[in-house]
C-alpha cells in the first residue's frame, strides 16, 4: 500500500484535479522524448554509417534497457517516494535523448540506445504507477486521456524533428536544445503529482512477478499492437526516404502523422470504449491497421502511405490501455497480470525493430510492413479476449464493458 506525504491533502477534489494535470504534463513531456528521437533516426542512421539490419539491430537495444531496467523503478519508488523518483527517472531520460547522436559507430549506438531504453523503461514505470493511484482516488478513468497526452508529446516532439530535419539542423543539435527544454518542463510538472510513499515497514516490491496464465493472451493483442506501433514510429521516415525516395523533411512528417492519429485515437478512446465496447472497438481498430498498413505495401504515392501509417495509428492506438484494463481483471492478482502485459508488450517492443531490419535486409522494407500488416489483422481475431468478465459496475470498470454503456458526464 501507499500512502500521502503527511501534511499534503491527497484526497480533495482541487488538489486531485491538479496532480492528474500535473501527471498528464509528465506523460507529455516522456512522450516528446519519443517523437524527437523518432524523426531523427535517419540522420543517426546517416552519422553511424550503418545498414538497414544493423539500425534494426541497434533499435532493439532501447527496448532491452528498458526491460531490464523497469524491475529497479519499484524499488527507487519505494525508496524515495513517488515524486522524487518521478523526477530523477523522468530527468535521466529527458537528458538521455542527446546520447545516440554523438554515436559516430554501430557499438556506441547500440550502448547509447540501451541507456536511453533504460531510462525510458524507469521512467514510463513511474509515471504509469502514478497514473493508477491518481485514477484510483479520483473514482474515475483517466489513463486513456493519459496515454492520450503522452502522444501529444510524441506529435508536438516529431514535429519539432520535422522542422529540424526539414531545415538540415544538426540531430545533434537539435536533440540538447531539446533535451535542456523538456528536462526543465519536465521538472516542473512533477512538482504537482501525488507524494507517495511507501508504509512504514512495508518491504520492496519483488524484481519478478509471474503473471497469470490468463494474462497471456491479453498479452499477445498487446504484442501485436506494440509491434505495429514499434515499427511505424521507428521505420516510416526509413520506408518514406528508402522506398519512395522523398526528402528528408516529407519523410519526417511521416512520423507526424502516426503520432497525430495516435493522439486523436487516445484522447477520444474512452468515449468509444464505452458506446461500442473494448472487443468491438479493438475489432474496428484491427480492420482499420490493417487497411492502412495495405496502404503502406501497395501504393507508391507519398501522400497515400503517410495515410496509411496514420490509419495504423489510429487502429491500433487504444489497444494497449485496453490490455491493461483487461488484465487487471482478469484475475486475483491484477498487479501480477499487469506486470505481465508489460513484459509481453516490452518483449514486442524488443522484437520489433530488429525484424524489421532483418527481414528487410533479406527482402526489402515492403515485405516487412506486410508482416506488420499481418499482426494488425490478428487484432481483429484476438479483440474477443479483452473482454470483461462479469464484476462491480462502476468507475473504470463501466468504461470499459463489452457491450455499450451511457457515457460519464
Amino acid at each position: 500500500m501507499t500512502t500521502v506525504t503527511p501534511g499534503e491533502p491527497g484526497t480533495g477534489p482541487a488538489r486531485l484535479r491538479r496532480a492528474r494535470f500535473a501527471i498528464a504534463a509528465v506523460f507529455c513531456a516522456h512522450g516528446a522524448v519519443t517523437g524527437s528521437f523518432a524523426t531523427r533516426i535517419p540522420w543517426i542512421q546517416e552519422h553511424a554509417q550503418i545498414g538497414a539490419g544493423t539500425l534494426g539491430l541497434a533499435l532493439a537495444f532501447p527496448a532491452l534497457g528498458a526491460a531490464l531496467a523497469m524491475p529497479l523503478a519499484g524499488r527507487v519508488n519505494h525508496r524515495f517516494g513517488a515524486r522524487a523518483a518521478l523526477r530523477g527517472l523522468l530527468s535521466l531520460w529527458t537528458l538521455s535523448l542527446v546520447l545516440p547522436g554523438l554515436a559516430p559507430n554501430p557499438v556506441t549506438l547500440c550502448c547509447a540506445l540501451f541507456a536511453y531504453g533504460a531510462a525510458a523503461g524507469m521512467s514510463d514505470v513511474a509515471m504509469n504507477a502514478l497514473g493508477v493511484e491518481t485514477e484510483n482516488r479520483l473514482g474515475r478513468s483517466i489513463m486513456s486521456s493519459l496515454h492520450g497526452m503522452w502522444s501529444v508529446g510524441a506529435l508536438l516532439g516529431s514535429a519539432a524533428g520535422t522542422v529540424a530535419a526539414h531545415t538540415g539542423t544538426d540531430a545533434r543539435v537539435h536533440h540538447l536544445i531539446a533535451a535542456l527544454a523538456l528536462t526543465a518542463a519536465g521538472l516542473v510538472a512533477a512538482r504537482g503529482v501525488l507524494d507517495l510513499r511507501s508504509e512504514p515497514g512495508q518491504e520492496a516490491p519483488p524484481r519478478f512477478a509471474r503473471p497469470p496464465k490468463a494474462a497471456v493472451l491479453i498479452g499477445a493483442v498487446g504484442f501485436c499492437a506494440v509491434f505495429a506501433e514499434g515499427a511505424s514510429l521507428d521505420w516510416s521516415a526509413v520506408f518514406l526516404r528508402d522506398v519512395l525516395d522523398t526528402g528528408a523533411g516529407t519523410a519526417a512528417a511521416s512520423t507526424t502523422a502516426f503520432a497525430l492519429t495516435m493522439a486523436v485515437a487516445r484522447l477520444a478512446g474512452d468515449r468509444a470504449v464505452d458506446r461500442f465496447g473494448a472487443v468491438r472497438t479493438v475489432r474496428a481498430g484491427g480492420v482499420l491497421a490493417t487497411a492502412g498498413g495495405l496502404l503502406v505495401v501497395t501504393v507508391r504515392q507519398p501522400a497515400a502511405v503517410m495515410a496509411g501509417f496514420g490509419m495504423i495509428g489510429l487502429g491500433i492506438a487504444v489497444v494497449v490501455p485496453l490490455a491493461f484494463a483487461a488484465a487487471a481483471r482478469s484475475g486475483p492478482a491484477p498487479a501480477q497480470a499487469i506486470a505481465g502485459v508489460a513484459t509481453i508488450t516490452y518483449t514486442s517492443g524488443l522484437i520489433a525493430p530488429s525484424a524489421i531490419g532483418a527481414v528487410a535486409d533479406a527482402t526489402s522494407l515492403v515485405v516487412s510492413f506486410g508482416l506488420v500488416t499481418l499482426l494488425a489483422c490478428a487484432l481483429v481475431a484476438g479483440a474477443a479476449v479483452l473482454r470483461p468478465k462479469a464484476g462491480p459496475s462502476g468507475g473504470a470498470q463501466a468504461a470499459n464493458r463489452d457491450e455499450p454503456a451511457a457515457i460519464r458526464p
